[in-house]
């Protein structure tokens, strides 16, 4: 038994242990006074992000985007680089994006016409 324990526990540090530095739930930055978190988490071999709350000035509300894919096959390129899609709700499209991973930061940027036009946020890490 005690080595059944022990094989659980060694295969469990070794799941968390792979977990990708970026996983966790981000808070964006405001955007037309609402803001939201993010849970960012592997979708295959590739990084999804979820809309999992939403706020606006009143605080937490039940907005339509809620469970939405948000950030979209993002591919970890090294050194905290990640490079896939991201969807913009408030226009319903969807950008080349990339983003950049600095300790509890986060920056976001969705780009078109070949990366002639951006916009970009700074997200922070709240878990």
């Amino acid at each position: 038994m005690k080595k059944l324990a022990f094989a659980a526990a060694i295969g469990l540090l070794g799941t968390m242990a792979s977990a990708d530095p970026i996983e966790g739930v981000w808070k964006t930055q405001p955007d037309e006074g609402s803001y939201a978190h993010i849970t960012l988490a592997p979708c295959g071999d590739k990084i999804c992000g979820v809309i999992s709350r939403t706020f606006n000035d009143s605080g937490e509300y039940n907005s339509p985007t809620k469970g939405k894919r948000l950030v979209r096959d993002m591919v970890a390129q090294g050194g905290g680089a990640y490079k896939g899609r991201v969807w913009r709700p408030s226009n319903d499209k969807i950008y080349l994006g990339k983003m950049q991973l600095s300790g509890n930061s986060l920056k976001l940027k969705g780009c078109v016409a070949g990366g002639l036009l951006c916009s970009s946020q700074t997200w922070t890490r709240i878990k």
